[in-house]
């Protein structure tokens, strides 16, 4: 077996899959300063094993690693680490990342690891390897376990956007962000914690953009929490890519969904289909548990721009509700889902309330009895509102939404079948496809098909009329062949010749 050359220091991370490249290890890369050429980026994805992501670090006989350690990666960086303490305890762990940013102490991921960097880590990550080296040459310093980073003055930080390789550009999709904080307190939102939202040097920050578009680069996520918060940075940096418009180009924005005023419009409204995706974080429309969670938004406002987005813009939407948030109950969360359904967004995420780790909902605990699961992702198991049951029955409402109404492959049968009362029709079809199929994950898209006709076949769906019903049949053929499924449907074969 081939030995790689030694790295001295080793950037790691576990991401949820290989499309996405983790700015935050190239912002540690871009500010290692003279420790640069002593360090390699090794990325990895939850679907290799520990023991094999082991191997491959220790081919390069680090001295130092450095691991970003988020929601998603947890337990499985707490597997690599345990192993790497085991097969070679004198390398040197440092974590960070939001997952360990704040209590910590209990995590087994800390307890095995020699040193954590709470908060930003740009410039403490590099420190603290510097005070690693001196310690281990000097045998005197003293170095405690916790480091909590020092605030940022965001010019004093290193651009990474050069440390994507010309792989990453072709292939994966490129974070970015021309600004970091936020300053609203959503409590179940680690920005919660931000004192404010800090932009980056808008010039500097589009000079890199232009290096990396002129690379090849044209599929962009900004990770900004309020993309649109400053119009006039919004503007430029939406002017700046309208210049380059080609049809490669996709642009991803975070934006605040009750702010969106004329000269925003009038520039989103100028790119094609195929180029914007706006994620508006909805959450919830209930003005009391809005109150009860901090978070300020202006409904009318948000059902305004939502609305003009489809109406008058080709950028596809993307919409977040919150299940079980404190002081909503299921019959609340279906008005809302159904107000935002009606604004026909492209999709809606249905996100189970999560206790990150440090975010202020926990306050709310013993009031609400909110019970969180203790392990990773930590959601949301009841509340005084809603049961164990109806978490488990939404889980599953979501998961099945993601599959059907978010794929786009249903739109013409969804337009009959769920024409109104969309959550009330879509949870009572999922009760159905759970009971049916006792499956949530592994289901082709060709018997999704299947199981929406199986359940019109069964009056799930109530449909009344006979014209309604041949329009669901039509409707479910014209999907399926826009789909680009090969040959006939299950349903078809069966007994659909009758319905035609």
């Amino acid at each position: 077996m081939p030995i790689s050359a030694s790295s001295d220091i080793i950037l790691s991370t576990i991401n949820a899959s290989y499309i996405h490249a983790s700015i935050g290890l190239r912002y540690l890369y871009a500010n290692l300063d003279e420790l640069q050429s002593q360090t390699k980026i090794l990325e990895f994805t939850h679907h290799l094993r520990a023991a094999d992501i082991v191997e491959k670090i220790l081919k390069y006989q680090p001295k130092i690693i450095g691991f970003g350690i988020y929601i998603w990666n947890v337990e499985h960086s707490t597997q690599v680490i345990a192993l790497l303490k085991t097969i070679a305890p004198d390398i040197i762990i440092i974590i960070g990342g939001p997952e360990v940013s704040y209590e910590f102490e209990q995590q087994r991921v800390y307890q095995l690891s020699d040193y954590l960097i709470s908060g930003a880590a740009d410039l403490a990550f590099v420190q603290l390897c510097r005070d690693i080296i001196d310690k281990q040459t000097s045998a005197k310093l003293f170095l405690n376990k916790v480091h909590q980073s020092k605030p940022l003055a965001l010019e004093d930080i290193k651009f990474p956007y050069q440390y994507y390789t010309d792989e990453d550009i072709k292939n994966r999709v490129l974070y970015v962000e021309a600004s970091r904080g936020c300053p609203f307190k959503c409590e179940f939102c680690l920005s919660a914690l931000d004192k404010t939202a800090i932009a980056f040097d808008n010039n500097l920050f589009l000079k890199e953009m232009d290096i990396l578009y002129q690379r090849g680069g044209r599929n962009f996520k900004f990770i900004d929490r309020t993309f649109n918060l400053k119009i006039e940075s919004s503007l430029k940096i939406l002017e700046f890519f309208l210049e380059r418009l080609d049809e490669k180009l996709f642009l991803h924005f975070e934006i605040i969904p009750d702010r969106l005023p004329s000269a925003l419009k009038n520039i989103i409204a100028q790119f094609p289909e195929g180029t914007l995706q706006f994620e508006l974080g909805v959450q919830s429309f209930n003005p009391d548990v809005q109150s009860l969670i901090s978070r300020k938004q202006d409904n009318n406002k948000t059902i305004e721009n939502i609305s003009w987005l489809k109406n008058y813009s080709k950028a596809h939407i993307h919409a977040d509700l919150i299940f079980a948030l404190p002081g909503e109950d299921i019959q609340s969360f279906a008005k809302g889902f159904n107000k935002l359904y009606a604004l026909k967004p492209q999709d809606i995420q249905v996100g189970i309330l999560k206790r990150l780790r440090g975010t202020p909902v926990i306050r709310h605990s013993e009031e609400f009895k909110l019970k969180f699961d203790p392990l990773s992702p930590y959601s949301i198991l009841e509340t005084d509102r809603i049961s164990f049951d109806e978490i488990q029955r939404m889980t599953r409402f979501a998961r099945y939404w993601e599959l059907i109404p978010n794929s786009g492959c249903f739109k013409k049968t969804l337009l009959i079948l769920l024409e109104d009362q969309a959550f009330e029709r879509f949870l009572k079809f999922s009760d159905w496809l759970y009971a049916y199929s006792a499956k949530t994950h592994q289901i082709s898209l060709r018997k999704l098909f299947d199981y929406l006709y199986y359940a019109f076949k069964g009056n799930i769906f109530t449909i009344q009329t006979d014209e309604s019903r041949l329009e669901v049949v039509s409707a479910l053929l014209t999907d399926y062949q826009n789909a680009g499924l090969k040959g006939k449907p299950e349903f078809y074969k069966s007994n659909i010749n009758n319905e035609l």
